[in-house]
């Protein structure tokens, strides 16, 4: 096992009820900012139910975050945070939100071009306190310091991070989840159980509490998400994908263990180039990148295959392919199709993806940094 730190400031209030407890989560003399998406939250209860947490606060509202959260609007919100004097923000949404209000808090007190933040990583010298109400549950973004923003002007999708993005406290309660479209339920399934596999899937590692901690919540995911889909108002079902996806991006599996988060950055690429929602991404790159690359992860596709699917007869390579059909089978049980044809991109791009990577300088990607530009572009082919 590797050495590490972990710390994980947010506190976590699960449960029905809780977003009526967030009024003492908040300095009594904050400026608040609540920050939302489309709307939704004026439509399933949680708007109604945040005005009355913070009756008699002084609260400005920015709403309009898109899913992808884009750097021209979020600028927009970092202009009204500053000339209200804003000093702490809440987001109500899911992960786009919580993302793009990660960002806010960054580049209000931010001394130069916001944009650096993402594109050069340069460090905040502080940042704004921030709580999360989650609608959605699928990235983790309510209880870790990392962010996606997408710059439309670009087509760049850069993730950014630093400890002082942790928000103080997130409230997840599963009713708040009960209207979502499948699609958007969906998609969640698919981040969480991909999250685990970035951190899980690739070397042993000697950290058997973290392999059996990541293969619980993938076992936990494949069991409540066709759930979640079937019955959209099953309480427990929400309520264990909710912890699962917020389990799977904390910290604490990736603790010790090496990490491999090309599936991300190369979906983000589609997702810029192409607007396909990012969960659908995943499960398109996903099963070819561990095709791809099934001979320096065997060691881990076999545990895989074993542990969480069960396949025990045959030989490796038989395990170590029946492994990914499952994984590719259940993204598409979900209703996600596995294939970038069923997105109808407007052209081939797996050029330009590889030269963006390399202009960028992240080739090669991999927890073993073997990723290069001729793998990308295999597994870019294989995603057809």
């Amino acid at each position: 096992m590797q050495s590490f730190t972990f710390h994980n400031p947010t506190r976590i209030l699960f449960g029905r009820g809780q977003i009526a407890k967030i009024s003492r989560e908040i300095p009594a003399a904050a400026r608040v900012m609540l920050t939302f998406g489309g709307g939704s939250i004026r439509q399933n209860g949680v708007y109604d139910q945040i005005q009355a947490a913070l009756k008699g606060r002084e609260v400005v509202e920015f709403g309009g975050i898109e899913p992808n959260p884009t750097f021209e609007t979020l600028m927009k919100a970092v202009d009204k945070a500053r000339q209200e004097r804003v000093d702490f923000l809440l987001a109500a949404g899911g992960g786009s939100v919580v993302d793009g209000t990660k960002f806010i808090a960054a580049a209000v007190p931010f001394d130069g071009d916001p944009w650096d933040l993402c594109l050069r990583h340069t460090p905040p010298a502080s940042a704004l306190p921030l709580g999360a109400v989650l609608t959605l549950p699928a990235t983790g973004s309510e209880s870790n310091g990392y962010a996606v923003i997408t710059r439309k002007s670009t087509l760049e999708k850069l993730s950014f991070g630093h400890p002082s993005l942790f928000p103080c406290f997130a409230v997840l309660d599963p009713e708040a989840t009960f209207s979502l479209p499948p699609r958007q339920v969906a998609n969640g399934v698919v981040d969480a159980f991909v999250h685990v596999m970035e951190q899980y899937l690739t070397y042993p590692a000697e950290a058997p509490l973290q392999d059996r901690l990541a293969e619980s919540i993938l076992q936990t995911l494949i069991e409540v998400g066709p759930r979640t889909l079937a019955e959209p108002q099953d309480y427990e079902a929400r309520a264990s994908l909710m912890w699962c996806a917020n389990l799977a991006l904390n910290g604490l599996i990736g603790a010790g263990v090496p990490q491999d988060w090309s599936t991300h950055a190369l979906g983000h690429e589609l997702t810029a180039l192409h607007g396909i929602d990012h969960g659908r991404t995943l499960a398109i790159l996903l099963p070819n990148l561990l095709w791809v690359q099934r001979e320096g992860k065997r060691a881990k596709l076999l545990q895989f295959a074993e542990r969480v699917w069960g396949l025990r007869e045959g030989s490796e390579g038989v395990r170590v392919e029946g492994g990914i059909v499952r994984t590719r089978e259940f993204f598409e049980s979900l209703g996600v199709s596995t294939h970038l044809e069923d997105y109808n991109p407007d052209r081939d791009r797996a050029e330009e993806i590889v030269a963006r990577l390399e202009r960028r300088g992240v080739l090669p990607l991999g927890e073993r940094k073997d990723l290069d530009a001729a793998k990308v572009r295999e597994i870019l082919l294989l995603c057809r």
